[in-house]
């Protein structure tokens, strides 16, 4: 997965609180465990939401309510989102499972004052061009920059194109595998080769 510093392009709205990972992937399709191709269940059961997004040209942002991705831990929903076109998410609150499923993911979930999103909402409807920048932390509709939060650890993954597992190997694998040869050396059994 590569970096993601900044994401430009138009932006959906969606100006519904709450909405649960079941809506944006339904349970039904949990079976599905290849990442590749899950859009086409995103909002399945939502037509109305899919219609608008594909109406807008699938922008990759999504301009979103309070407590967006709330609901049980499906790393499906991102996936999904991910898969539908989606690059970054801005919303007051997001679930914080699915907050840090989107840095796994290499998705911004970027979150803003409550009193941001109706401007917010109101520029993507008008097909405004948006930057969300995480550099900067900002999200850019033109002269006017809104600040948003991301906890420092999730900036980094996704700025860095890391997951959890890529980034211990990353910043420790120098220190793993010093381990791993001295293991080898005191306790062979445990490293049966194949």
């Amino acid at each position: 997965m590569s970096g993601v510093k900044q994401v430009t392009g138009q932006a959906f709205a969606l100006p519904l609180e709450d909405v649960d990972t079941d809506v944006i992937y339904p349970a039904l399709f949990l079976l599905h465990t290849e990442k590749r191709g899950l859009g086409r269940f995103a909002f399945h059961d939502r037509p109305a939401i899919r219609e608008a997004y594909g109406a807008a040209g699938s922008p990759p942002i999504l301009v979103a309510g309070a407590n967006f991705g709330c609901g049980s831990s499906r790393e499906h929903a991102v996936w999904a989102l991910a898969d539908f076109g989606l690059k970054a998410i801005v919303a007051p609150s997001f679930g914080e499972i699915f907050r840090s499923n989107c840095a796994n993911n290499g998705l911004i979930a970027a979150q803003v004052d409550q009193a941001a999103l109706p401007p917010l909402l109101c520029a993507a409807e008008a097909h405004a061009a948006f930057t969300v920048d995480l550099r900067s932390t900002e999200v850019i509709v033109g002269d006017t920059r809104t600040p948003f939060a991301v906890p420092e650890a999730d900036r980094e993954l996704v700025l860095e194109g890391w997951n959890t597992t890529t980034r211990m190997l990353a910043l420790h694998g120098a220190q793993i595998a010093q381990f791993e040869d001295r293991q080898r050396a005191r306790e062979p059994w445990l490293w049966t080769e194949e």
